[in-house]
């Protein structure tokens, strides 16, 4: 970091402070302004919120790591703008008509409280197991690469740069969002993304000139060949691949996307900040465009630092540290600065979502669920003692998730893929049909989570079962994408048993809540919310995703 760099980075911050002050400045007098910016974001906010909240430290590190280590296999991950356009399309109207501040709020309304519950156990489970520990865990990756630095010396102890980097980020971040709230969280964002994008896109040029552009690139990566004869360059891999079989990314990745993009409250509460319909679909759109963009900001960058190794031209000591180590070797003074800025945007950007979603699940689903005449101060207040404790259990969890030994895009796609059958299978029959029966939803959250976390705790301990032992064979043994696809099947299977058996909720009290029930009053304002641009800008993004697929076949 040379001295153009620290002033860069200290503009960068200068402009961050501005804002969390400006917004620190509106009080929120309701636990609505504090959570949800009192409904009122724009659809640029909500876009740009959606991408920048998504785009996270699991991109910088992860994605380009996956990009160095195993070419375009994962880019169906990232090929998700289409289920981003279902969550403005489907979805926003359905949340808009509930009124509800969460989606285990919505499971209640839709199933019974049982579910509610459980649902937001899953939830703040997930942020322990993935958010948190991969975010803290991958800037203390960055930093210690970026700066180059192994210790620093505390109290006359030598303290390992990781641990200092990751939490000190922590501790800022839980800062600006305990004070902010949901606005401090929208208005960075507007910073961060833009600075973002232009750190990445520097790269990407930078990187591309020093191998001798794009042609040398799919040169290298389609030579370079899987242990089943694929080329790193393809999209879809053979089914043969252990990794990654097209017959388990097809559907596999659509299940974790839609999981994510349409029933996180990590993701949807960006949404139910909105303005209105109009402003939630199309903050959805623009979320969708800026989705297009990661595949080309990340993981082909981790490509090209693959390339780059491969000529000689950089030392790559790991595929997790190809993003950071392009950043010091290819930049410029003053460009690092920029893209520094940029991955500490992405990080903070996570973290702050992180915060304020998990502080409003404890809160509203738990807290005033028993409590329900607690005064607006003290929800906040729970709230925040809440993400404490979760971003402490998630630095616990961090030498678990190292000791697993993945790299870290797929250990986190490895984990949802755990935790996303069973809830996606629930919103999805829960919104197609109204014969699914309050008993069902809550069987399905239970059942998936616990099929999801046996196979999780039996990889932790794999090496001491015997590989011919039955639960091993069925549960451990089986590629991670098959597995996330037969557990999504047999909950899928479990809940139209289960309802058939069991005694359905009152049509009357679900109007509203699944497809093609709602009023006609709803459906006219719904009608009203959208025009032909909308229509038009979504097939743009449906035809890039098709157009990229064709590319990489």
């Amino acid at each position: 970091m040379a001295l153009l760099d620290w002033l860069v980075l200290g503009g960068f911050f200068l402009l961050m402070i501005g804002i969390i002050v400006w917004v620190i400045r509106q009080k929120d007098d309701t636990s609505s302004d504090y959570f949800l910016a009192g409904r009122d974001a724009t659809w640029i906010a909500i876009g740009a919120s959606i991408f920048a909240s998504n785009i996270g430290s699991e991109h910088l590190v992860g994605l380009a790591g996956a990009g160095a280590e195993s070419g375009m296999a994962m880019a169906s991950w990232e090929m998700q703008g289409w289920l981003i356009l279902m969550l403005g399309w489907l979805f926003v109207p359905l949340y808009a008509r509930s009124g509800v501040y969460t989606m285990p709020e919505f499971l209640e309304r839709r199933y019974n409280s049982k579910s509610r519950s459980f649902l937001s156990i899953i939830s703040l489970v997930s942020y322990v197991l993935t958010k948190v520990a991969v975010t803290v865990y991958a800037g203390g990756v960055v930093f210690k690469s970026v700066f180059n630095i192994q210790y620093i010396t505390l109290l006359g102890y030598h303290v390992d740069f990781f641990w200092v980097s990751a939490i000190g980020l922590v501790v800022i971040t839980g800062l600006y969002t305990t004070f902010g709230g949901m606005k401090a969280v929208l208005y960075t964002s507007v910073l961060q993304t833009p600075i973002l994008l232009i750190g990445s896109i520097v790269i990407l040029v930078t990187g591309l000139h020093m191998l001798g552009g794009w042609d040398q690139l799919m040169e290298i990566t389609r030579a370079a060949k899987t242990a089943t004869g694929d080329s790193m360059a393809s999209v879809i891999r053979s089914a043969n691949d252990p990794e990654f079989p097209w017959t388990g990314v097809i559907l596999g990745s659509a299940i974790i996307g839609f999981w994510y993009w349409n029933t996180d409250q990590y993701i949807v509460q960006r949404v139910l900040s909105g303005r209105d319909q109009t402003q939630a679909r199309r903050g959805s759109i623009f979320g969708a465009y800026l989705k297009l963009t990661p595949v080309f900001l990340f993981l082909i960058p981790g490509m090209i630092a693959f390339a780059l190794n491969q000529k000689g031209l950089i030392d790559l000591k790991s595929s997790d540290a190809a993003f950071s180590t392009l950043v010091r070797v290819l930049l410029p003074a003053g460009f690092r600065g920029v893209v520094v800025g940029g991955i500490l945007a992405a990080l903070m950007s996570s973290l702050a979502s992180l915060f304020n979603s998990s502080a409003m699940l404890f809160t509203v689903d738990f807290y005033k669920k028993y409590r329900p005449n607690a005064p607006e101060k003290q929800l906040v207040r729970v709230g925040r003692i809440a993400t404490a404790v979760i971003v402490v259990l998630g630095i616990l969890w961090i030498p678990v998730m190292k000791g697993m030994g993945q790299v870290l895009y797929q250990y986190l796609q490895d984990v949802q893929s755990l935790l996303a059958p069973g809830i996606a299978a629930v919103f999805l029959l829960g919104v197609v049909s109204k014969k699914t029966t309050p008993a069902a939803g809550y069987w399905g959250l239970v059942i998936g989570f616990f099929l999801g976390m046996m196979r999780l705790a039996m990889k932790i301990f794999a090496s001491s079962f015997d590989p011919n032992n039955f639960f091993f064979k069925f549960i451990v043994a089986p590629n991670w994408l098959h597995y996330e696809i037969a557990l999504f099947i047999v909950i899928i299977l479990l809940m139209v048993i289960i309802s058939y058996f069991t005694e359905g909720k009152d049509p009357a009290k679900i109007k509203g809540l699944y497809f093609r029930s709602a009023t006609a009053e709803e459906v006219a304002l719904t009608r009203a919310s959208w025009n032909k641009w909308d229509v038009i800008n979504s097939l743009i993004v449906i035809a890039f995703i098709i157009g990229f697929y064709i590319y990489f076949w």
